[in-house]
């Protein structure tokens, strides 16, 4: 369920743009947590990961990067390199995260192709085991490389370089997020099971299992790297704003985007029922009845999905969610001019197609 934001995130134009960051810098530091080292019995299970991590435009590493060059003074307490990797540390978290998202989620590919689960599969099928024992294998194998790349990321940060008392806050802010993300993932998990949840429980997933391990994280880290540590509230409250600003533009892109733009499907999240604040909202309306009858309905046609559009526009739901990301928007470019990252937040909010920027 990570996965179905991430596609949106990594589309961003500011995350695709070479010029924003260090691009080669950031792909070396990536890799170099791949090196399998003395280790050859789990190389098959580390390289599967390192696998999902190929074709991703390193969102988390370049935006920590960028607000540490903004934060940081003209003698930094901790030098660039540390910051790069820490921001490596965050991409193979963002890639654990991923993998066992897939397992969460029983998909077997990942941006076209066999991911981790899938491609161990694969092979159990290859050698004649029968589909629900492959299956198995496959989600023991993206369960333990899941866990491979989230000890691995751990490691990266301990051993980061930076001061101790640095480190021991970055440790700090990196098992909160955790937590965190754990806690919103699984009640993501929890809204699928029975009739949708309300907007403030919608929202608060969101914050939970997107905004904090995407933005809050890597904005807290170079906070912290920056010698910044007096920012902490603001840039938590910054990421905040951003990841739901993306995550609600990803919802509305996952019912009224074109595909042909937008990079995801415009028909799976109504035909899964996905219960988010779009939905959440509209619940309470007179379009209710009609709307609920295609909402969670595998078989849903166009016409059918055309008319449940129709009705969450109609009844004010689509334009409300427009409203917060309008807010939470102009949130973050006010407080990101106060905390002098008013070029980072602009890159990540002012640019790119959106569906709410069509409306």
């Amino acid at each position: 369920m990570l996965g179905e934001e991430v596609g949106r995130m990594e589309r961003s134009s500011w995350a695709g743009d070479p010029s924003t960051a260090d691009t080669e810098h950031i792909e070396d530091a990536v890799d170099r947590l791949f090196v399998t080292g003395p280790r050859p019995e789990d190389a098959r299970l580390w390289e599967s990961v390192r696998g999902t991590s190929r074709g991703g435009k390193r969102l988390r590493p370049r935006l920590l990067l960028a607000a540490y060059d903004a934060l940081a003074p003209a003698a930094p307490p901790e030098p660039r390199e540390v910051a790069l990797a820490v921001a490596a540390a965050l991409e193979l978290l963002h890639h654990a995260f991923l993998v066992h998202d897939d397992v969460i989620d029983e998909a077997d590919t990942r941006r076209g192709r066999p991911n981790v689960a899938g491609a161990f599969a694969a092979r159990a099928r290859e050698a004649g085991v029968d589909d629900r024992r492959a299956e198995g294998y496959g989600a023991a194998a993206g369960i333990l490389a899941g866990d491979l790349a989230l000890a691995g990321a751990v490691r990266a940060v301990a051993l980061c370089g930076a001061a101790p008392a640095t480190t021991e806050r970055l440790l700090d802010a990196l098992d909160e997020t955790l937590h965190v993300t754990a806690d919103g993932e699984l009640a993501d998990v929890r809204l699928s099971l029975g009739p949708c949840a309300d907007l403030d429980e919608t929202l608060r997933t969101a914050e939970r299992k997107t905004a904090a391990y995407s933005f809050q994280l890597p904005l807290w880290a170079a906070a912290v790297l920056a010698g910044r540590d007096d920012l902490e509230p603001d840039v938590l409250r910054l990421g905040r704003d951003l990841g739901l600003a993306f995550q609600l533009r990803d919802d509305l892109d996952g019912v009224f985007g074109d595909p042909e733009v937008t990079g995801k499907s415009n028909a799976s999240d109504l035909r899964e029922g996905k219960c988010t604040p779009l939905v959440a909202l509209a619940r309470g309306t007179w379009a209710w009845g009609e709307l609920s009858a295609v909402l969670g309905d595998p078989d849903a046609g166009e016409p059918e999905l055309a008319r449940a559009r129709e009705l969450l526009a109609a009844c004010g739901a689509r334009a409300a969610v427009e409203t917060l990301v309008a807010d939470l928007e102009r949130d973050a470019r006010a407080l990101g001019r106060d905390l002098g990252l008013d070029a980072v937040v602009e890159r990540l909010v002012g640019t790119g197609p959106h569906a709410t920027s069509a409306a």
